[in-house]
């Protein structure tokens, strides 16, 4: 007589639904449409003509698309392109030049927080983070008094020593734990072969702390285009606004040209977001490798 198997007469438990996970699922879902739709919502408004962009009920979807507002503002021969294409290049130069001093000042302190042991070497590391306990807006009426002083308002300098001030503390603690996790042990090694200290930090240490180098031009390089408060009080002239200040001349006293100014908010935000997917591969590493470690 057959045997019956017990895996064959063993009920079949059904595993519990695991509420929290889908609860955390239905989360991350809402917050990335909350994060989306405001930007389709911007590519949509650009693309349509003014007259369509004040309809009311809104037309969500466009139909008659139109790249106008796009052509206006790269055709350097009208005065809407020539004044878009002005405050791009400022917001640029700006911006890579922070980020250039930014890594030239911050690459060799973290290094020498990392590496070197001074008295008060722990004061003065967290003395240096204590600025990002405060709101940037308190620090306003101080600096434009000294830009003042300096007779640097009114330029493109005012804007690189706040932003570099702004910018340095985070880009140095990022880069002291990233420091921190390469072994002293490869320094020493070259050492013993004849290398100096210079040299060992110059071909060792540097190509070992390119993500982080690369994560904290990403932080400098974002947090100096998008600033608006500082460009907005220490430059009154047309020519010198960068591109935060000077989206806001689409706005006028009677209209607002709100697919010309979906545009322009759309081709700034084009830049950061091909430098972050071109670089987000070092930017995760250097994240996962040095900057949560100290």
């Amino acid at each position: 007589m057959a045997t019956i198997s017990e895996t064959a007469i063993r009920p079949v438990v059904r595993k519990p639904i695991d509420w929290w996970r889908w609860a955390g699922r239905f989360f991350l879902t809402f917050l990335l449409l909350f994060t989306v739709l405001p930007m389709a919502w911007m590519v949509l408004t650009s693309v349509k003509s003014q007259f369509a962009a004040m309809q009311y009920p809104p037309q969500w979807w466009p139909t008659e698309p139109t790249l106008n507002n796009y052509f206006k503002l790269l055709d350097p021969r009208n005065r809407i392109g020539q004044e878009f294409l002005r405050y791009f290049w400022n917001s640029f130069y700006v911006s890579l030049l922070t980020t250039i001093l930014g890594v030239v000042v911050a690459v060799p302190a973290a290094y020498a927080f990392s590496r070197f042991r001074f008295p008060g070497r722990n004061f003065l590391f967290f003395a240096v983070l204590v600025r990002n306990m405060f709101p940037a807006v308190v620090f306003l009426m101080p600096l434009f008094l000294l830009m003042r002083w300096m007779g640097l308002v009114n330029t493109h300098g005012s804007l690189i020593l706040t932003y570099l001030t702004f910018g340095l503390p985070l880009s140095i603690w990022l880069l002291k734990g990233f420091y921190d996790n390469i072994p002293i042990q490869l320094e020493q090694a070259a050492r013993i072969d004849g290398a100096t200290r210079f040299q060992a930090f110059l071909f060792i240490v540097m190509p070992l702390s390119t993500p982080g180098i690369i994560a904290t031009s990403i932080f400098s390089f974002i947090g100096a285009w998008n600033e608006y408060v500082y460009a907005y009080t220490f430059l009154s002239r047309d020519h010198q606004m960068t591109l935060p200040v000077g989206i806001q001349r689409f706005f006028t006293e009677f209209a607002t040209d709100w697919p010309g100014l979906m545009a322009a908010t759309f081709m700034m935000s084009v830049p950061v977001v091909v430098l972050f997917l071109v670089l987000q591969k070092y930017f995760v590493r250097a994240l996962t490798e040095g900057a949560v470690k100290h």
